[in-house]
């Protein structure tokens, strides 16, 4: 069972490209149709140096660019088979576009058992910073643990 002790850990940075390709598959996977998301003429004419990327695909390249995508389970000792995914937020300060190298620094900042300890909720948070050290995104993720609860 994960407790208090982990709040504040931190775990390796995870460093990620923004390619037109993967961005390109993330669109037609969700049924992204917004030209501003396809069309480097519609990107620039809205104001964008490049494609930008939608708000929820930070998420995807986080986990696709990390060595360990689930170091962190490991690291607390925590099955996969017993994780869900519960919720993600992204708060934004400057635009993410095609081209960028992003860099996340991911830790843990919240621990909170529910149901008499049945469950777990953990917050998992990450600094986003591009190329030029511009801090463009805070990301959050909340990962609920089902615990084996023995009476």
């Amino acid at each position: 069972m994960v407790d208090q002790s982990a709040v504040g850990r931190q775990f390796p940075p995870v460093v990620a490209q923004v390619e037109p390709g993967r961005l390109r598959y993330f669109c037609n996977t969700l049924g992204e149709s917004n030209p501003v998301y396809r069309d480097a003429g519609a990107a620039q004419a809205a104001g964008y140096a490049a494609l930008p990327v939608p708000p929820t695909y930070l998420f995807c390249l986080e986990m696709m660019d990390a060595p360990d995508p689930f170091a962190f389970l490991t690291a607390l000792d925590i099955d996969l088979a017993r994780v869900l995914h519960g919720e993600q937020r992204f708060t934004y300060h400057a635009p993410v576009v095609v081209g960028d190298t992003l860099t996340f620094m991911p830790r843990i900042t919240g621990v909170t058992d529910k149901k008499g300890g049945a469950m777990t909720l953990i917050v998992v948070e990450a600094e986003v910073t591009n190329q030029h050290g511009v801090h463009v995104a805070d990301t959050a993720r909340t990962i609920v643990v089902r615990n084996v609860v023995t009476s």
